[in-house]
């Protein structure tokens, strides 16, 4: 195999460097997972007080709110994580039992997946909590008939994309199987 000339190969070790400069943003991403925590948190104690005053359906707003929040958590972590490996270096601990058991395997195509089905779950648990609000908020408070459609119309949207990537991920599986 013949060796590249000097300018080629310097060119490629400093293409192949910028990858780096993704870090940043990975630090970014860990920061807005702090911002995560503090509104979860922030929340958490509001309604911790009022707990022995909430009806059922307050309560559920609440606990939407909260699993909504950690929703985004969790999507935040699986791009965090999946995006470094994938596109920055491996991350090695060692060995190590605290490791999740899909780190390091999910390559993009599944990282696209987690990531639409974790926006369908977000986007249905806030369509769920809109339409809860339909009868426990005064009447100025809720959501009119032309938002609530254009919520269930989003939503509808990101549940068709997920089932439009996940049809598009099967014929190029398949196309690669033949």
């Amino acid at each position: 195999m013949a060796r590249k000339p000097g300018i080629e190969q310097a060119f490629e070790r400093g293409l192949f460097a910028s990858r780096w400069l993704m870090a940043p943003m990975y630090v970014g991403l860990v920061l807005s997972l702090g911002i995560l925590l503090i509104v979860f948190t922030r929340e958490l104690f509001h309604y911790l007080p009022q707990v022995f005053q909430m009806g059922s359906d307050d309560a559920i707003l609440v606990i939407l709110t909260l699993i909504d929040l950690t929703l985004a958590a969790n999507l935040l972590l699986i791009v965090l994580f999946s995006g470094y490996e994938n596109f920055v270096s491996k991350i090695d601990l060692g060995d190590t039992e605290d490791r999740p058991d899909w780190m390091g395997t999910v390559d993009f195509s599944g990282l696209k997946m987690k990531l639409i089905a974790s926006i369908v779950a977000i986007s249905a648990i806030h369509l769920l909590k809109r339409f809860m609000e339909i009868r426990s908020l005064a009447q100025e408070d809720t959501y009119g008939e032309r938002e609530l459609y254009w919520l269930v119309v989003i939503h509808l949207t990101f549940v068709a994309s997920g089932v439009l990537m996940a049809v598009m991920d099967w014929l190029t599986a398949q196309t690669k199987s033949h």
